[in-house]
């Protein structure tokens, strides 16, 4: 069941630039979406990416109900976000990793008390809830300590549980471990796992592919306003990296014309002991048996290209 359907989603701007004449401007409109349509099916982890200028951040933020569409249809979980925003905002969360919803000043707790109030969560289910999600983070210590003094990774887990105290069908998801440490990003990218095994939706927005590698199934890319992939990881993966990277440490230089025909990507020098080497997926076991036969290897690796050179390959494209 999709829990998400954007047809035809548009949203222009209006902006001005300067014409002839000292006072005079000209008006032009902007095209940030230009007909993307799209589902999420229920339960899923899907990023939305994008670079910078896609679209992808006026897109999330008609998703949540911030801005109107200039056209198209967008459904979600049977709600019109900008219409029907009142009602539409108690079955979503939100987690920006660059704005925070807790009160600078005073501790995590009092804003899950404020967030209680404001979501109409009795007592009873606010206590058995936040004790689950404190648990979960492992934040118990740092909850009547002011936000101002908390580590960023201490005060992300806190956002998490504010986005989530009032148990919301669908999160989304901006930038959530921008700056983090790989033990804070651990802890985060757990959690994100979990509430998505319990039937949570998650959109994610981010630049840290690891993000999208860790935690993502589906994968919708947007650029100059308009999709350009809309499919899984792994036929992401299929679909602009059927090679892989063969990284060897040898025990002795190549002999002269021993890389004739390899498309060589790293060589270390002057020993020129460490290399890597580009291989078609399709060929891999006669390209093996050849590398073999040329190069004394002490050592070898093989894996996929990173996510990073498959995905600004697409944009590029």
């Amino acid at each position: 069941m999709n829990v998400i359907t954007a047809e035809d989603l548009r949203k222009t701007f209006k902006t001005y630039k300067k014409a002839p004449g000292l006072f005079r401007r000209e008006a032009v409109l902007v095209n940030a979406v230009d007909g993307v349509s799209f589902t999420v099916r229920e339960g899923a982890v899907c990023g939305l990416l994008g670079p910078n200028g896609a679209g992808k951040s006026t897109t999330v933020k008609m998703l949540c109900g911030a801005l109107f569409p200039s056209g198209g249809r967008l459904d979600i979980m049977g709600f019109s976000p900008a219409r029907d925003r009142k009602k539409y905002v108690a079955h979503i969360g939100a987690v920006f990793g660059q704005k925070s919803q807790l009160i600078w000043d005073i501790p995590p707790i009092e804003s899950f008390k404020m967030n209680r109030a404001i979501y109409g969560i009795s007592r009873a289910d606010y206590k058995s809830i936040s004790d689950e999600l404190v648990d979960l983070l492992g934040v118990a210590e740092v909850l009547e300590k002011p936000v101002r003094v908390l580590s960023l990774g201490e005060r992300m887990k806190c956002e998490f549980i504010m986005a989530m105290l009032h148990r919301p069908r669908v999160v989304f998801l901006d930038e959530p471990t921008i700056g983090l440490d790989v033990i804070a990003k651990a802890g985060v990218r757990a959690f994100i796992k979990k509430m998505n095994e319990r039937g949570t939706t998650f959109i994610l927005t981010t630049h840290d592919l690891e993000d999208v590698e860790h935690l993502a199934g589906d994968i919708i890319i947007i650029n100059h306003g308009k999709k350009v992939f809309d499919d899984s990881l792994d036929n992401l993966r299929r679909r602009m990296g059927d090679k892989k990277l063969i990284s060897l440490t040898l025990n002795k230089p190549p002999a002269p014309g021993a890389l004739d025909g390899m498309a060589v990507t790293g060589l270390s020098a002057p020993s020129d002991l460490e290399l890597t080497i580009e291989a078609a997926t399709r060929d891999i076991g006669g390209f093996m048996e050849t590398l073999f036969g040329r190069l004394s290897v002490r050592d070898i690796s093989v894996k996929d290209p990173p996510m990073e050179d498959i995905i600004t390959a697409l944009y590029k494209q």
